[in-house]
């Protein structure tokens, strides 16, 4: 009896230990929860999110929050197993498999990276909305951004070049620069009239096909905006491109008299490009756990989106507001500011 009992004993204690440190294991997965609120409307370390100079800006009651996730895990710092399952019975967290967040081609320091340039980019194509929502003129260029390897543009353009004509007319941004290049057959030279350090000069670049039969010349080219006053977004360490939308409304908000939320509390996220479209996102129901934390009334987000709201953990405790471009936006807030929400969009 001793020894069957002993032998139990030391079963136990054995399954204890195996149980414990498959528990401590790491996992390759993420967990997302809800992170930061930052009312673009207010201020981070004394200074106001958004700042315009050189313009007339106003500051008014009520808030337009910009809402994140947080992630915890990844290469280098892999959670256990306990702590996976402790945030996949949780209703404000998500696991998600590592390679979702950190592509196994990529390193954390360059997934990093990009998300930085994605908020950079984010943010002059919000002010770029919210001046043509408010008809407000700029000028914007065509910049070659990069010359790729083995392609004619090779040795012949360079990055920081300004497309100012091709074959003798004008361009005025990236667009109207694809679609003069596309306008020949594969094979056909292109005519380029470009700026470099100040200085203009003519260049003539050969065409190959691509894979989808378009003429092509290797280059990637970007809109390069001059607005006719300065707007700077700070927003700490935030990256990602998800708080377009809210950094427009927020840019409008300062340049109208009047104000967009009417002292209301609105929190929202989505992408936004130049014209004003509203793009989806991840991690919708730990943004809106952010923004019912914070107070918010209204949750703005873009239709793309809304089969993310459906289980989240506060629908229902906050009106969640489907939007597919900025004026929807627009729209939406000032229904809210008047008092006519019946019919509002919603998901």
């Amino acid at each position: 009896m001793f020894r069957r009992a002993m032998t139990l004993i030391v079963s136990a204690v054995l399954l204890v230990g195996f149980t414990v440190a498959a528990l401590a294991v790491p996992v390759p997965y993420v967990v997302a929860s809800p992170g930061l609120a930052l009312d673009t409307l207010g201020e981070l370390d004394g200074e106001q999110v958004i700042q315009v100079e050189g313009h007339p800006s106003y500051e008014h009651d009520g808030s337009l929050s910009m809402v994140t996730v947080q992630y915890a895990g990844g290469p280098g710092s892999r959670m256990n197993l306990f702590t996976a399952l402790s945030a996949w019975l949780s209703p404000s967290q998500a696991v998600l498999p590592e390679e979702a967040i950190f592509p196994p081609d990529r390193s954390a320091e360059e997934v990093s990276q990009t998300q930085a340039v994605q908020m950079d980019n984010s943010q002059d194509a919000a002010v770029a909305a919210a001046l043509n929502e408010m008809d407000v003129p700029y000028e914007t260029a065509a910049v070659v951004h990069t010359v790729n390897e083995d392609y004619p543009a090779e040795g012949v353009l360079r990055s920081g070049d300004v497309l100012v004509e091709i074959d003798g007319e004008p361009v005025a941004d990236k667009e109207e620069a694809v679609a003069a290049v596309q306008d020949r057959s594969p094979g056909d030279p292109v005519r380029i009239l470009v700026e470099r350090d100040g200085q203009k000069q003519e260049v003539e670049v050969g065409t190959v096909e691509s894979d989808t039969g378009d003429p092509i010349i290797g280059i990637t080219v970007e809109n390069d905006m001059t607005f006719p006053f300065d707007v700077e977004i700070s927003v700490g360490g935030v990256g990602g491109p998800s708080a377009g939308m809210m950094f427009a409304l927020g840019v409008m908000d300062r340049l109208d008299p009047e104000g967009l939320t009417g002292g209301h509390h609105i929190a929202g996220t989505g992408t936004i490009d130049v014209d004003g479209n509203v793009g989806g996102v991840s991690g919708v129901q730990q943004k809106m756990v952010s923004a019912k934390r914070e107070g918010a009334e209204y949750f703005l987000v873009a239709a793309e989106s809304c089969d993310q709201t459906f289980e989240s953990a506060v629908t229902g405790q906050i009106e969640v507001v489907r939007v597919e471009t900025l004026e929807e936006a627009a729209d939406a807030l000032e229904d809210i500011r008047e008092g006519d929400t019946d019919a509002l969009p919603r998901c």
